[in-house]
């Protein structure tokens, strides 16, 4: 006789509009049973699905046997430390994979990993925890993005392109390939990347230019403009 596992029973902590897009693709797996979401307001819903509590109520739900979750906040360095707390308090991270997706073989996925409809990672292309590709965002072969990047909508890496820690690429942005991108950069949206572009960078524009260094925020372990 099969047994067929049980969903694992997840907690979606965040409760904006990047929760609303997690929790619609996290409905469609059928591993996952979502319990609720974590965030500020309790008479509020994501999607139909309630807001529960705040993050106090975690270490309770640790011990109600909700051991997974994820992640959903945008901010690229906000969404870093809660997760590493969130980990550190004995929950597991599970990815959000949409079924709209492709992901080619030899692809490696970290933990709290977000992969949006129409989204395209080619192959040995490695994706860093707590990452998002979102929708219709493509990363051709032998890419590595690091932990905690947001790859927005629409932009297009070419292949052997590394992207640092934290970093951000705005809508549309374009990079050409073998392209290295430091950590803790902003490239704005729309921006082409055809010259590497050193950490702690924002930088815009067609071709992609470094308007100036952003301040590094030491106790948060992010950045902040």
């Amino acid at each position: 006789m099969f047994h067929h596992a049980l969903p694992n029973k997840t907690v979606i902590i965040g409760a904006g509009g990047h929760a609303k897009v997690i929790v619609d693709i996290l409905r469609s797996d059928p591993h996952v049973e979502l319990i609720g979401c974590i965030g500020r307001d309790p008479h509020a819903n994501v999607l139909g699905l309630p807001v529960i509590g705040g993050d106090d109520i975690l270490p309770e739900l640790l011990e109600q046997g909700i051991h997974h979750a994820f992640v959903a906040i945008g901010d690229n360095a906000k969404r870093h430390a809660l997760a590493l707390h969130v980990e550190n308090l004995g929950f597991e991270l599970i990815n959000a994979i949409s079924p709209r997706a492709y992901l080619a073989s030899h692809v490696t996925l970290g933990k709290g990993v977000a992969v949006m409809p129409g989204s395209v990672i080619e192959p040995d292309t490695r994706i860093g925890s707590y990452t998002i590709i979102n929708t219709g965002a493509t990363v051709d072969h032998d890419g590595n993005i690091g932990m905690a990047c947001h790859i927005a909508p629409g932009c297009h890496l070419s292949g052997n392109v590394t992207v640092g820690d934290e970093s951000f690429l705005g809508t549309g942005v374009s990079v050409i390939d073998g392209m290295h991108i430091g950590e803790g950069c902003i490239i704005g949206a729309g921006a082409t990347v055809i010259r590497p572009i050193p950490s702690y960078s924002l930088a815009v524009g067609v071709p992609a230019t470094v308007k100036r260094t952003l301040l590094i925020n030491k106790e948060r372990g992010g950045r902040h403009n």
